[in-house]
């Protein structure tokens, strides 16, 4: 009648020590766990920035300036699609989110609308993404479709956080925090990054760079004055200084930093800092063909429309590779080259609010959390022992205790990360551990009033109190899920213990309790329970 299955017995045994196993790493002071072998557990629960001290960022996606750089690749293609059927004409601009242009000759209007509307791309919702109309007096207007610029945002603010993550990964920071917020917000923690200029100075930059041949068609003077070809551009020369001439570039890059492989920071010739490089298959032969077909002439190496170098090719560079120098710093090398090997943002970023946590106030919210939890420990165990008598108040106890460990071990062995609201969640599990406990030993106290005998009542109390304990724990665990999903940042650290502690609460009062219970019946095999 009351038995407890063998195959129970060791499942209980295993989870209690792979608790207490994977805890003990948080607990052993560093020279003792040094000593600990090589096979044995050693991660510790990463505390989040509230805990351990760190860099708060909250970034927002510049969306404008990718509306503005799509129009103007817009309009190149524009340029160049119309140059390249031979259709004459003028007044190729932009304004107000729209291309205008005017094609020359009559008869070649309905031609070169054809061939533009070959620039957009189908969409989900279907038709294209590039409309094309026609106007007055022969002109053509081009506009790109609102749901395609907003697909466009949405796909740069998921690009960014990736591209952000490898960014701070590479720093060595652990467990850092980059959730979305709103449509174009980041939320970025990182835990142990108490710099955080540092950390804008790598993860802010957008890192675009492109490989662009130098427009010596117009004097440099003339284009400063006014005089700049239609499909060229004036980038600043970092090199030259603030004050220096800029450099007259073509618009459309050669080669782009997307199609980069590696980038590292190494030495140039003269030992200064650089950056070596190296192209994929595509980028190798594009810089190849460019370079062969323009030998003798210049060209850029542009960073974030800043000119680092602008390089005479010599003869054709065919080994898709090479060496970008410039006026770098040790660290500034090294940090672009990580920057270069991330990829580039597809759109700069703005730094809304900054906060750093000290590691001193991280430590002291740990010891405030640490002494709440054994303050609630106490007053329930003592609860519970002037409730239920020192056997039954004593069992839970014991079974509380063996959760904490499962809970902190499953939380050390996954790698979660424990925050402030975590440590609020752990101490509301504590509390919703000990009522299953409740309604398990008033379930077993009714039983045992309606006449049955002990063992009777023990078994019934439990099968009974299952059920209430499965709808309380399940409804629970459900809005916890909703919490993580929905969340952020503190939200995530809450949910995360919560849902933790939710499993191994449930699986401590059905599992744990009733073998202590059983153990304690079999030993002892009172008339009447003393409850």
């Amino acid at each position: 009648m009351l038995s407890f299955p063998r195959w129970r017995v060791w499942l209980c045994l295993a989870a209690v020590l792979l608790g207490l196993v994977f805890t003990a790493p948080n607990v052993l002071p560093s020279d003792v766990l040094s000593q600990v072998p090589a096979w044995a557990p050693h991660q510790k629960l990463n505390l989040g920035l509230d805990l351990q001290g760190g860099s708060y960022l909250l970034l927002e996606v510049d969306t404008d300036a990718l509306k503005t750089e799509r129009l103007t690749n817009l309009v190149e293609d524009v340029r160049k699609t119309l140059a390249d059927q031979q259709v004459a004409f003028t007044e190729l601009t932009q304004a107000n989110g729209v291309v205008h242009v005017r094609i020359t000759d009559p008869g070649q209007v309905q031609n070169a609308q054809q061939q533009l509307q070959k620039l957009g791309q189908p969409m989900a919702t279907g038709g294209r993404d590039v409309a094309v109309t026609t106007g007055a007096d022969q002109s053509l207007q081009l506009k790109i479709a609102d749901q395609a610029l907003v697909a466009d945002a949405s796909k740069a603010v998921d690009q960014s956080i990736e591209i952000i993550r490898r960014r701070i990964d590479a720093l060595g920071t652990r467990e850092p925090s980059i959730v979305r917020q709103g449509v174009n917000r980041i939320v970025v923690e990182a835990p142990g990054e108490s710099d955080p200029e540092r950390l804008k100075s790598v993860i802010g930059q957008t890192a675009k760079l492109t490989f662009q041949m130098v427009d010596d068609s117009v004097p440099v003077q003339e284009a400063v004055a006014g005089r700049v070809p239609p499909d060229s551009e004036l980038l600043p020369d970092q090199d030259a200084g603030p004050n220096g001439p800029p450099i007259l570039v073509k618009r459309r890059p050669l080669v782009s930093g997307e199609m980069l492989t590696s980038a590292a920071q190494s030495f140039d010739q003269y030992n200064r800092p650089a950056i070596s490089f190296r192209f994929n298959g595509v980028g190798a032969q594009r810089f190849a063909e460019a370079t062969s077909q323009n030998v003798g002439k210049r060209f850029a190496i542009v960073l974030d429309n800043k000119v680092l170098s602008a390089p005479n090719i010599l003869e054709p560079i065919t080994g898709g590779s090479g060496e970008i120098t410039g006026s770098f710093t040790l660290e500034q090398a090294s940090n672009l080259a990580l920057m270069l090997r991330s990829g580039a943002l597809p759109a700069p970023l703005k730094i809304v609010e900054q906060r750093t946590v000290g590691a001193e106030l991280g430590a002291d919210s740990v010891r405030a959390g640490a002494l709440a939890g054994i303050i609630a420990i106490v007053l329930i165990a003592v609860f519970m022992i002037l409730a239920y008598g020192f056997v039954f108040g004593g069992i839970s106890v014991v079974g509380l205790l063996m959760n904490m460990a499962m809970i902190l071990g499953t939380m050390s062995m996954i790698g979660a990360t424990l925050t402030l609201p975590g440590i609020a969640g752990l101490i509301l599990t504590v509390a919703m551990a000990v009522d299953a406990n409740v309604l398990i030993f008033e379930r077993i106290r009714d039983e045992e009033r309606a006449g049955r005998k002990p063992a009777l009542a023990i078994d019934t109390g439990f099968s009974r109190a299952t059920v209430s304990i499965l709808d309380a724990n399940i409804t629970t665990l459900i809005a916890a899920l909703i919490l993580f999903q929905f969340g952020a940042g503190p939200v995530r650290g809450f949910a995360w213990t919560l849902s933790i502690g939710v499993l191994t609460s449930v699986f401590s009062a059905l599992f744990i309790t009733r073998m202590l219970v059983v153990w304690w019946y079999r030993s002892i095999r009172n008339k009447r329970l003393p409850i």
